[in-house]
């Protein structure tokens, strides 16, 4: 099973680090496949005890990737009768139903983005392309308004019926007055924890920013137009392999409401499963311009590169920090009581399958003050990262870990039974 390994490509230096001479014992847990099917003769209890130990051992090793919810790893864990019978009876009974629901919220979007773009040229100066995101008077009104109405109704089908959100960006009157040329400066981008696809339509409801996606993405029929009003940066990386594509041409011409909604999600995966490291001067640009013109929509960047489970804060790249601008952080929260919505260590057809089977979903927000860097963090990318880093993680109650893609990689292949070297030399998506 695909894994979310795709999330974004591992540095050399990682590589080398962590794929070293001699087999150390991660690489020896790795090799071992520790959730694949048993084997025809049944294995005796004492036999089957140390697998289950090396499981719960990799999860504390690499806890910020372990799913703990009634689905297990991978979500193929063992699940009781009344868990079954639920699930069956939202196969066939809620799924169909917000499919199709999804659909229809894509289409109203597609055709609204239709209308505010008729006889409007596209713009594609500096090599990355701007889309539609300089669209002015009406035409911008009525994206941006209905894109946020529209990305909060996705999100109702989703099961997400009640938000909860802690807005702590207005302080003390006080403080409020204390600088008042802050109060002007618009920030740049918005930083934010990344948890699951579940992120970007919460925040194109909430902010309605700009994303870095794929070249791919601006051709799917209907979220291409979307995208392109967005005001996407669109890079030159195509992905070899994915779940999405995959499921959608096993179907095509059969279920087509099922492989419009999955090429849509294939696009809300294709905004954050990229490298960013070679478009750093496209998204720098970007958010100098969001930070110096009120019209100009805001970068929403997830600085750790990959998702967690959703209780863990990875160490944060300095792309969203290089502009020297001000960051709005947000923190995101999936409260659950059988389905963890965190996108990890699972394909992501079944992960949609399982979200798209629970009755409710639950998210928790918490939107913090502008962030404005000090001359000594402007100077230095790295620190400006870590002092924000460490302020989401105090204010959301997050752990600090210090895992990066590298192990993330070998607890995935120590579940899907891959051994390490393949699983840190695969290519991204």
């Amino acid at each position: 099973m695909a894994l979310d390994e795709a999330a974004a490509t591992t540095a050399a230096s990682e590589l080398d680090s962590v794929g070293g001479g001699g087999m150390s014992s991660e690489e020896q847990v790795a090799a071992r496949p520790l959730l694949s099917p048993p084997s025809p003769a049944p294995p005796s209890a004492s036999a089957a005890a140390p697998a289950q130990e090396s499981v719960e051992e990799l999860d504390r090793r690499y806890a910020p990737y372990a799913r703990r919810d009634a689905y297990g790893p991978m979500g193929l864990g063992p699940i009781g009768a009344a868990e079954a019978a639920r699930l069956a009876f939202a196969a066939v009974v809620l799924v169909p139903l917000r499919v199709v629901a999804g659909v229809l919220v894509l289409v109203a979007y597609y055709l609204v983005c239709r209308v505010c773009t008729l006889r409007v040229e596209e713009e594609r100066g500096g090599g990355e392309g701007d889309g539609y995101a300089r669209l002015e008077g009406w035409r911008r009104e009525g994206v941006v308004r209905c894109g946020r109405a529209l990305a909060r109704a996705m999100m109702f089908v989703f099961g997400f019926y009640w938000i909860r959100e802690y807005d702590c960006r207005f302080p003390d009157a006080e403080e409020e007055q204390m600088d008042q040329s802050k109060e002007i400066e618009r920030p740049g981008a918005i930083v934010s924890n990344h948890v699951s696809y579940v992120d970007i339509l919460y925040n194109m409801s909430a902010f309605f920013p700009s994303f870095v996606a794929k070249r791919s993405v601006a051709r799917l029929p209907l979220v291409g137009l979307i995208s392109k009003c967005l005001g996407c940066i669109f890079v030159q990386r195509e992905s070899k392999t994915s779940d999405f594509k995959g499921v959608s041409d096993a179907i095509a011409g059969r279920i087509w409401l099922v492989t419009l909604l999955l090429e849509a999600l294939a696009a809300l995966l294709g905004f954050f499963m990229l490298n960013l490291t070679s478009h750093r001067g496209a998204v720098t640009e970007r958010i100098q311009r969001a930070h110096q013109q009120k019209n100009a929509p805001m970068m929403l960047l997830f600085p750790e590169g990959t998702t967690t489970n959703g209780d863990y804060l990875l160490p944060f790249k300095t792309g969203a920090f290089l502009a020297k601008a001000p960051v709005q952080p947000v923190i995101l929260r999936y409260p659950y009581k059988r389905f963890n919505p965190a996108w990890e260590s699972m394909s992501g057809v079944r992960h949609v399958f399982l979200l798209l089977c629970q009755f409710v979903n639950y998210l928790e927000v918490i939107h913090l003050p502008v962030y404005y860097p000090s001359e000594q963090e402007k100077d230095d990318p790295k620190l400006y990262a870590n002092n924000v880093r460490k302020l989401m993680a105090v204010e959301g109650n997050l752990i600090l870990s210090d895992l990066g893609l590298a192990e993330k990689r070998v607890y995935h292949a120590a579940l899907n039974g891959n051994s390490l070297p393949r699983a840190l030399h695969q290519k991204a998506d």
